[in-house]
């Protein structure tokens, strides 16, 4: 059913980037570069473009593009019922994919498609004429289109071993026969990218929320010198004190308490204070858009069909500094991560309720089953199920037995309530956070030698997010040994795990994989890249492209195998009235 929903992102692949055919055709509305670049409104058109390859396509893709290649290739994640039907997920899970794995396919050239985006800002924007633009308003496009440029250049980096950088719009077949660079030479590309981002304003407007900032800038520029330090050892000292001077201008952010924490990843307090760079959904369909999210059917409880679970070394971290003895209870951020079989989900009174009217047994039940697949009835005995008979209804009224799913699930990314469970879910997802910014100055300083001004930084994340007393042990080693714990428990779903294994050179050893198995070397995409060769007239399709988008996803039968799941498994959280 999934390969369906691609059928939106087809279309827009198809009204964006055929050289072959749609592009190079008169559009019905005449759009070219000759007539097109002429004012601020045209040339935001294509700044929208360049943002809205972060998404990865269409609403389905941000789930089933990026967090595939994200988290399953770390040691926080298993495979949700769902999930094992996908072969290029089930490879990526069990680390036996190759380059032409269709995950890392989509992923790639979505990267290199930002990217070309943003050659296209830089080529064009200076030859706005002057009554089209302002020239502080010109001068801010071409830091902003530097910093997608330099950002997309990252995550190929990252994820790649060695890419090609492609600082030049596309206008000619030539342009495509461009050898790979070595990765010095890619680091100091990206740099200089983020650096020119820097000249970007510090605040946003309300209009222009989720548009990139200086903070933002700054914050992936110190993450960009930090990777760097141990990839270099020979200028980690140099690259260390440049990420430091990065990080310390993130200004104007703070951490929210742990009661507003949950609320970054349920749609309730988007954009807040703690919020630096964040994947914008809203349920505004002006004008054609769709940024409905369907993040909630791929992370939410396998009850209703998701595929992103969490491991249980992930849960064994959460616990792993025990109870508190203020409270009895573990770090906050477990509950706010995570839900699972604890008296805190099953105090209807004074606990957290699933969906705001569910104790965890409640909601997280099965039909209790032998090896044969028959059923136990309340005094033990087998029971065969009659043909034709509902199992559920069946069983319930001869006096069947429930177990209870031992077995935790995702919090993060589903609704407060049942209703939204089952609807579209405007969710932003935060690709940078303060916190990120503050555990990276402690790890800095760490390395630095100067564990005493990394203390207090953890510390104050302890203390605002999890509710937990100062950590334990004063030393570079021990200090570290918490940056790596806060850094597991402190960001699930925000895909910074393969980055932080790879950086401290502990993917084999937590993965028990060999590493050359975990960096890819570079896909021969040239000719998904060579699509982007002519665009001159992309915006001419890009509102039908848009609305085509917005009418399959409406459709009942082009929804996802999960959300079809989560529909049709409706009745066992309903309640009675509801079944009816």
């Amino acid at each position: 059913m999934k390969k369906l929903i691609y059928l939106a992102s087809i279309c827009c692949v198809m009204l964006f980037a055929s050289c072959e055919d749609f592009l190079t055709v008169s559009s019905p509305d005449k759009v070219t570069t000759g007539n097109f670049w002429k004012n601020l409104k045209e040339a935001e058109a294509t700044m929208a473009s360049a943002y809205a390859q972060l998404y990865h396509g269409d609403s389905y893709a941000t789930s089933e593009v990026r967090w595939p290649v994200e988290a399953f290739r770390t040691d926080l994640y298993t495979m949700g019922t769902d999930a094992i039907n996908y072969q290029t997920w089930t490879d990526i899970y069990k680390f036996t994919y190759t380059n032409g794995n269709t995950q890392f396919s989509y992923y790639y050239q979505d990267l290199y498609r930002g990217i070309n985006f943003a050659n296209q800002i830089l080529e064009y924007v200076p030859q706005i004429p002057e009554d089209g633009i302002t020239e502080a308003k010109r001068s801010e496009l071409i830091a902003e289109a530097h910093f997608m440029r330099g950002y997309y250049h990252l995550m190929l980096i990252l994820n790649w071993e060695k890419i090609i950088i492609r600082d030049k719009y596309l206008t000619d077949q030539a342009d495509l026969n461009k050898p790979l660079s070595d990765r010095i030479t890619c680091w100091n590309f990206v740099i200089d990218e983020l650096k020119l981002g820097t000249a970007l304003p510090a605040t946003r407007p309300s209009t222009e929320i989720g548009r990139a900032t200086s903070g933002a800038a700054h914050a992936y520029l110190g993450f960009a010198y930090l990777t760097r330090a141990y990839e270099e050892p020979a200028n980690e000292s140099a690259h260390l004190t440049a990420a430091l001077k990065a990080l310390n201008e993130v200004q104007g952010y703070e951490l929210v308490d742990s009661d507003k924490m949950l609320q970054m990843f349920n749609g309730k307090n988007k954009n807040c204070p703690e919020s630096i760079f964040e994947l914008q959904y809203s349920a505004n369909t002006d004008n054609g858009a769709s940024y409905y999210s369907y993040v909630h059917c791929f992370i939410a409880c396998s009850e209703i069909g998701g595929e992103i679970l969490p491991s249980a070394r992930l849960v064994e971290e959460y616990k792993k500094e025990g109870r508190k003895t203020s409270d009895g209870l573990y770090d906050q951020r477990l509950y706010n991560t995570i839900y699972f079989k604890d008296d805190y989900f099953n105090d209807a009174d004074n606990g957290e309720l699933i969906f705001g009217e569910f104790t965890y047994d409640e909601c997280f039940w099965r039909w209790r089953q032998n090896e044969n697949k028959k059923y136990v009835d309340a005094n033990g005995n087998i029971i065969d199920i009659p043909t034709g008979e509902d199992t559920d209804e069946y069983l319930e009224s001869h006096g069947g037995v429930k177990d209870v799913y031992d077995r935790p699930n995702f919090r993060r990314f589903t609704p407060e309530t049942y209703e939204e469970l089952r609807d579209y879910c405007p969710f932003n997802i935060p690709l940078m956070r303060y916190a990120n910014v503050m555990l990276m100055k402690a790890e800095v300083l760490n390395k630095q030698g100067h564990p005493e001004q990394a203390i207090p930084l953890i510390n104050e994340i302890r203390a605002k997010h999890g509710k937990m007393p100062a950590m334990k042990g004063t030393s570079q080693a021990e200090v570290q040994a918490q940056i790596e714990h806060e850094r597991i428990i402190e960001f699930p779903l925000e895909s910074y795990r393969w980055y932080d294994l790879r950086r401290w050179g502990k993917l084999s050893e937590v993965l028990g994989k060999p590493e050359r198995r975990l960096v890819l070397q570079i896909i021969d995409a040239k000719d998904r890249i060579a699509e982007e060769t002519s665009i001159d007239s992309f915006i001419a399709g890009f509102e039908l492209a848009w609305k085509l988008s917005v009418e399959l996803n409406h459709y009942e039968n082009e929804r996802s195998v999960s959300c079809q799941t989560a529909m049709g498994s409706g009745a066992r959280f309903a309640s009675k009235e509801e079944e009816k």
